[in-house]
């Protein structure tokens, strides 16, 4: 790197201009000392300016500078491409995605060049009683990442399997019989697998690649200020941040973990809420004082004029048609908002244990279901994503909810869980604005990324210290 700084250098007495011969020279001793004091303040100033220089180039270097540096180096071929393929195995759908990073040339970090992104549905766990059948699904998204993946890297290339809520919510036998369906896909595969190359994720790493990806792709890993990751899937939902005093919260101590940046480590707090996913919450509601095994179901959360529309959850169909109440007249069909949101209410609330009550002092960052409600409501852009409040999404839940729309028969159910979970749930005010993200700079907002990254680090890790 070398940057160098000469500090300016006063000239020897002997160059000074002398005084004529004979001229009487007055405070000699303390004339000297004053320029000798002078001199060694302006040094002492000099290197304090050159130090600080020094430091703030050193730092736009690394984080300025490094991707032109690595630019040039992998025009010039100095990148030897990494690859990894991550399948999520979520509750509604599974989706691949096949990543391919190289090593930065000046500090070795990985760097993320190029991902696919493929995705099916239903969800693996709609195979329960079909686990063969489950397995060839995943098949098919092997299928496309071996279009990213050359055929002399598939060795090399690690894969995995991540299911999350959908699975855990299965009975036991019945998950485990479609991870051994997949593991029997994944031994003739030709990627790098191991024993844990298919099983069912904690919650915990799924919050935690959420947050690590996010931030990743903001390129926050490197500073003090990263930001909050709120992630909604199907079955559960993640919260993760990390606090700025941990002391101000007890509760948080069983639910921190340390987790490693660029050089470095960022203690986090994360929790997954299972039961408190979209899907999970619908079911609760539209569930909601009916008989046992019943399938025809009726719900105040849903528009008077809706008759029978098709919900899966899990393994199981119901038919949910919208309750009549006072509220709703022919002319003018309405949900009972109140009632509603009451009962959503009781069924969310004692799912969310601990309650992120610091959540509120940070920037947030909301993906997922939440950006998936909020581009098919108007809220943000549907490209580009973008950012709301607390406050607007439980406008857009009440206006939605006086709307008759056959097209989205569940919207109304969906935007008034969102609502309470942000704002009583997680305790945030109406103000609070929600960035909402889909993809950023072209790559997709998933825990995949992360997930990716750290087998990556952890393997490589592991092969230095052999």
């Amino acid at each position: 790197m070398g940057f160098e700084y000469e500090l300016l250098q006063q000239q020897d007495s002997s160059e000074r201009t002398q005084p004529p011969a004979g001229a009487r020279r007055k405070g000699t001793k303390g004339s000297s000392g004053g320029v000798a004091g002078s001199n060694l303040r302006f040094s002492f100033i000099c290197l304090v300016i050159s130090a600080s220089l020094l430091i703030f180039l050193l730092g736009a270097y690394t984080d300025s500078f490094h991707p032109i540096i690595d630019g040039i180096a992998g025009k010039l071929g100095y990148h030897e491409k990494i690859y990894a393929v991550v399948i999520d195995a979520g509750s509604t759908g599974s989706r691949v995605l096949a990543f391919e990073f190289h090593h930065g040339y000046l500090d070795g970090r990985l760097v993320l060049d190029y991902e696919l992104f493929e995705q099916s549905k239903p969800g693996l766990s709609a195979f329960a009683e079909r686990p063969e059948d489950g397995a060839a699904s995943i098949g098919k998204l092997l299928d496309r990442a071996k279009t990213v993946v050359p055929q002399d890297k598939l060795s090399q290339t690690p894969l995995v399997l991540k299911a999350t809520a959908g699975l855990r919510l299965l009975k036991p036998a019945q998950a485990e019989a479609l991870l051994v369906a997949c593991r029997q896909l994944f031994r003739t595969s030709g990627f790098l697998v191991n024993e844990q190359a298919v099983e069912i994720m904690d919650g915990t790493d799924e919050g935690i690649f959420s947050w690590f990806t996010v931030n990743f792709l903001l390129g926050k890993l490197t500073g003090r200020n990263t930001v909050a990751a709120l992630d909604l899937g199907g079955g559960s939902t993640q919260v993760t941040f990390a606090p700025k005093d941990v002391s101000q919260t007890p509760l948080y101590k069983d639910y921190m973990h340390r987790v490693p940046t660029f050089s470095s480590y960022v203690e986090v707090f994360t929790n997954s809420y299972l039961g408190a996913g979209l899907h999970a919450i619908r079911h609760a509601v539209f569930t909601y004082r009916a008989a046992e095994n019943a399938t025809k179901l009726t719900s105040e959360c849903v528009n008077p004029i809706i008759r029978d529309k098709l919900f899966r959850y899990g393994t199981g169909q119901y038919h949910i048609s919208g309750a009549d109440n006072p509220k709703a007249t022919a002319e003018n069909p309405v949900v009972d908002y109140e009632l509603c949101a009451t009962i959503v209410k009781q069924k969310l609330l004692p799912t969310l244990k601990p309650k992120p009550v610091t959540l509120k002092q940070h920037e947030i960052s909301a993906f997922s279901y939440f950006f998936d409600r909020a581009i098919e409501t108007g809220l943000v852009d549907p490209m580009q994503g973008g950012e709301t409040t607390v406050g607007e999404f439980v406008s857009k839940s009440r206006e939605v909810c006086a709307e008759a729309n056959a097209d989205q028969p569940f919207m109304c159910v969906d935007l008034v869980f969102i609502s309470t979970l942000l704002e009583e749930g997680y305790g945030l005010k109406a103000k609070t604005p929600l960035k909402l993200y889909k993809k950023i700079d072209g790559h997709e907002i998933s825990w995949a990324l992360g997930c990716a990254y750290n087998i990556l680090t952890s393997r490589e890790n592991a092969m230095k210290h052999k």
